[in-house]
């Protein structure tokens, strides 16, 4: 199997965590939840959390529960999102923590003004292209030091703090640093996929230390488990502020350990790391704005297939259909052609962005979808033509500020390395460069790698509607246009829209710029008919079950004429919607 082909297929499962099924007996497929809900469609996990002040969704109560408590204590939208990333990198962290990068997008009602926070780590100074030519390397490693960014995370806490936050760091951090020295009891779905990282942990003498049970195994499910090194690397932040992480002993132990194990962070590039603020973008859809956060990240792929899908009448096809998701399937391979030639680092090309998420390029390429046939050679479109293991958080306050939050180490334990007693493994974003000269998501020193992880919200009138987000890799994008399109759409409620059947387009091309051989595989969730997937088949799509493959979502959705939150978690994920 080819790299390309590699990188495919470990995007399925790279920021979720969550480990595939496969299965060739349609019978042996789980189709119905074993219960009879009272009330609305019985399909749906649980009822739509309701609150007047305030809501903070995420995959992991405990995360939830803190950031509610912030709210309670009278913080804002980012005090609480901050110290709901703080705890949910302990509790989960093959998914997240401060070894890796963060993206945000936050409704001020202030300034009624929507901001993009871009807080993705740049690849070492002293590293290029050339060195691992030099290494012998024909692509960048999956695992290890070579596969290295600068973390961007705490970064990103420091300048969603400093412009919107209200409480001090050592009482957004106290949770955490309390949960880490006491422990914590390994939830169910975080527990599965710690367990899957076990062999690789137990390479890595300080991984092995810090997240292995006697160095041993990981700890089991409702097992209590402590990080005393995390509750000290906290509380350096907390006391001396997100400087200690990049300019004191956090920075110094990780560039230390950097140099002893070959890797090629140096000082430079702890103190010269910035995040940065970036203005979203949007498209229209039926009357909403879905506003998404631009190159380096994929987030303008769910803008580019909800334009593609607009002139359709998807609600008449209906939820589940077989017209309906060929149409989606079809408009994805598009966007994601697009996405491995034109997505990356603008600091270092003229991205075609605006041109690539506008209705008269959408137009043109909508005239490339046959609603008979699925597509087996997919190119980029012309642009230039047209005129014009991952966690989600989201909070909402009383005031309706509005904070839509993504974080993430890649891989689940992203490289797969502690440096040294820091508590938190470092991020494996640099393998998502390429070697291949040309390309404008080519490895270059102080470059940003393309990104998969993207916040989301959706406007109406000028003012937030739904603040939401699908975690999990190539998912991502495909999640969000599927949760706008069952709400606006199909009519669902919060709740429903993440609970309802997905499926999942793998195949098309990567950010390497190489596309996959024909038409790709369509992953189908049990809640997909039998009829549906025969349907599939006949138009030529490769169709097969699969289970934990679909991402996790969280949505909160304003209801301004009640004056009432509706929060929503995901069923497929340990998570919790918590409000007051």
């Amino acid at each position: 199997m080819t790299r390309y082909a590699l990188l495919t297929l470990s995007l399925f499962v790279a920021s979720s965590c969550i480990m595939t099924e496969f299965f060739d007996d349609e019978a042996n497929v789980v189709r119905a939840a074993g219960y009879d809900r009272p009330v609305g469609d019985p399909k749906q996990s649980r009822s739509v959390v309701l609150a007047k002040h305030g809501i903070v969704a995420t995959s992991h109560p405990l995360a939830a529960e803190t950031g509610l408590d912030i709210l309670k204590a009278g913080g804002n939208a980012a005090d609480a999102a901050i110290a709901a990333s703080a705890m949910i990198g302990l509790v989960e962290p093959m998914s997240c923590g401060i070894g890796g990068d963060l993206f945000a997008i936050y409704w001020d009602n202030n300034t009624q003004k929507l901001y993009g926070l871009n807080a993705s780590g740049r690849s070492p100074i002293n590293l290029s292209r050339e060195e691992f030519v030099r290494l012998g390397h024909e692509q960048i490693p999956t695992y290890g030091p070579l596969a290295w960014s600068v973390p961007g995370c705490v970064s990103g806490w420091q300048q969603l703090h400093d412009r919107f936050g209200s409480k001090p760091f050592d009482e957004l951090l106290g949770p955490s640093i309390e949960t880490a020295e006491e422990g914590f009891p390994v939830s169910e779905v975080i527990a599965s996929s710690w367990r899957g990282a076990t062999s690789k942990l137990k390479q890595s003498p300080d991984s092995a230390a810090t997240y292995l049970v006697d160095r041993e195994r990981a700890p089991r499910f409702g097992e209590l488990f402590r990080n005393p090194s995390l509750a000290q690397s906290y509380r350096r932040i907390a006391t001396d502020g997100p400087e200690a992480f990049y300019q004191g002993d956090i920075a110094k132990t990780i560039v230390a350990f950097s140099e002893a194990n070959g890797g090629f962070f140096s000082r430079d590039d702890f103190l010269k790391h910035e995040a940065e603020w970036v203005d979203p973008v949007s498209t229209s859809y039926r009357g909403y704005e879905l506003w998404e956060l631009p190159p380096n990240g994929q987030g303008i792929a769910a803008l580019q297939i909800l334009n593609s899908i607009e002139p359709f009448d998807v609600k008449a096809m209906g939820f589940g259909s077989p017209d309906y998701l060929h149409l989606f399937i079809e408009a994805k391979k598009l966007a994601f052609a697009d996405r491995a030639k034109f997505y990356a680092d603008p600091a270092f090309n003229a991205l075609p962005t605006a041109e690539l998420i506008s209705k008269q390029y959408a137009a043109r390429q909508v005239q490339r979808i046959n609603m008979n046939k699925a597509a087996t050679d997919v190119p980029a479109g012309d642009p230039k033509l047209a005129n014009g293991d991952t966690i989600y958080l989201t909070v909402v306050d009383k005031d309706r500020n509005c904070c839509s939050f993504i974080q993430s180490n890649y891989y689940g334990f992203g490289s797969q390395i502690v440096p040294g007693d820091v508590g938190f493994v470092l991020q494996n974003r640099g393998a998502l460069f390429t070697l291949e000269e040309g390309h404008l998501n080519v490895y270059e020193p102080r470059k940003r790698p393309f990104h998969t992880i993207i916040p989301a919200m959706l406007t109406k009138d000028g003012e937030p509607y739904f603040c939401f987000g699908v975690m999990g890799g190539d998912m991502q994008p495909q999640g969000h246009a599927q949760v706008a399109m069952n709400l606006i759409d199909f009519g669902m409620n919060v709740q429903a829209a993440g609970d309802a059947a997905r499926v999942r387009h793998v195949g098309s091309a990567q950010p390497t710029g190489v596309a996959a051989n024909g038409s790709g595989t369509v992953q189908v969730e049990s809640g997909i008919s039998d009829e549906t997937v025969e349907a599939l088949r006949a138009k030529g799509h490769q169709v097969v079950r699969a289970k934990g493959a679909f991402g996790g979502y969280q949505g909160i959705m304003i209801d301004r004429k009640n004056g009432v939150l509706h929060g929503a978690t995901e069923a497929r994920k340990d998570g919790a919607a918590v409000g007051y």
